[in-house]
């Protein structure tokens, strides 16, 4: 059974920092690229940052130079540390792992950023 949890998010005012972290289980964790999306009610999800099985980086414009994404393929995680937050990243943070060949992606249940004086 695929388990993606994260875990992390929570309250923080402007200028703050977070570091969400995703536990990914039931799947070979280190085959797979690893993707941070965020969603805000009544809009798309977007992709936020990327990290590939070769560790090849992406960044939504909105966020470079803030976040980083990095991955430990030994403990089955993925992490996303959030600086100098914005309350425009106030948003719902989902885990994402995704297959290319052939394609396929698994979810995890999200956890809510709020960045609010």
């Amino acid at each position: 059974q695929v388990q993606l949890v994260e875990s992390g998010g929570g309250l923080v005012q402007p200028g703050g920092s977070l570091r969400l972290s995703c536990v990914g289980s039931g799947f070979n964790f280190s085959a797979w690229a690893m993707r941070w999306h965020r969603q805000v009610p009544g809009k798309e999800r977007e992709l936020v940052a990327s990290i590939s099985t070769g560790g090849s980086l992406i960044y939504a414009d909105s966020v470079r130079g803030r976040f980083a994404i990095s991955r430990s393929n030994a403990r089955n995680t993925v992490y996303l540390q959030m600086d100098s937050l914005k309350p425009e990243d106030t948003a719902m943070y989902y885990c994402n792992a995704r297959s290319s060949v052939p394609l396929r992606d698994y979810w995890g249940q999200g956890t809510q950023v709020t960045v609010s004086p």
